[in-house]
């Protein structure tokens, strides 16, 4: 994975296109994203994840049926339950959809305005965006046996100076496999570090 700060670049310059916020799902595997970022309407937020809506929601099943962008008007798939209507209703009244990668680890966005349609051109940048950040995030396909042992140790509930001594080595040592594997992970936290290895099955 890139860094951390490689990423935000590329956040910014979705959430700048964006003007009604957006959501990124990266590397949905196993049904669950390795990382899901999201400036939507918090009150939209709630609501939807109130109604489980996600598995109901024509962006999703579009993105998981084809690959590329459309504009949410232009899906083509029923929407019986009335969602995206529901979302204007929250200020998301027009967007894109963008779906990248193999279904076995895809990453869906979507990318909301409430005053137009997104251009051409517009969705053709936001899909490039989607397309680095899918590319920046791509977990890693195995962690060092180091940073594993050290990842699986705090997992299991060791303090570090127990996992240290654990390993026969010194309790610095330990912090610099904890730190290689987070940043390896793309995590913030060692707690954040442990989920993703644990959902990209590297534990």
């Amino acid at each position: 994975m890139a860094d951390r700060a490689a990423v935000d670049r590329e956040l910014a310059k979705l959430a700048a296109m964006s003007p009604a916020g957006y959501f990124v799902g990266l590397h949905i595997r196993f049904a669950s994203p390795l990382l899901t970022i999201q400036t939507y309407d918090p009150a939209w937020i709630e609501h939807y994840t109130a109604n489980a809506y996600v598995m109901r929601d024509p962006v999703t099943a579009w993105a998981f049926s084809t690959t590329g962008y459309a504009r949410w008007s232009e899906l083509g798939i029923p929407d019986p339950f009335g969602i995206m209507e529901e979302a204007a209703g929250f200020g998301l009244r027009f967007g894109v959809a963008v779906s990248a990668g193999p279904v076995s680890s895809r990453t869906i966005a979507g990318a909301a305005r409430s005053d137009r349609e997104f251009t051409d051109s517009e969705m053709e940048q936001i899909s490039r965006i989607i397309d680095r950040l899918h590319q920046l995030t791509e977990p890693p396909e195995k962690l060092t046996a180091a940073q594993a042992q050290a990842l699986r140790l705090i997992a299991a509930g060791d303090r570090h100076a127990a996992a240290a001594a654990k390993l026969g080595i010194s309790e610095s040592a330990l912090k610099a496999r904890l730190t290689a594997a987070r940043q390896r992970l793309m995590a913030r936290t060692t707690a954040e570090a442990i989920q993703r290895a644990k959902d990209a099955r590297l534990l």
